[in-house]
């Protein structure tokens, strides 16, 4: 089971993509940008989430084998 700092950072990782993500919503909806650039912007902040995931995963396996 997870402890509580584990969750804390999760959520906090979470909350922070969401929040991001309205970001970029609510500056479509102002008409600042297109759809298009905010469905880019909103593919680009799910690549960089998934890439650093994988990154970190990569290293904490790294490190355990030390």
């Amino acid at each position: 089971m997870a402890n509580t700092r584990t969750r804390w950072a999760v959520a906090g990782i979470i909350a922070l993509f969401f929040g991001l993500a309205a970001t970029v919503v609510a500056v479509r909806l102002s008409g600042a940008i297109s759809g298009q650039m905010a469905l880019l912007m909103l593919v680009g902040l799910i690549g960089l989430y998934i890439g650093f995931g994988i990154l970190f995963a990569v290293y904490r396996f790294v490190r355990d084998l030390e």
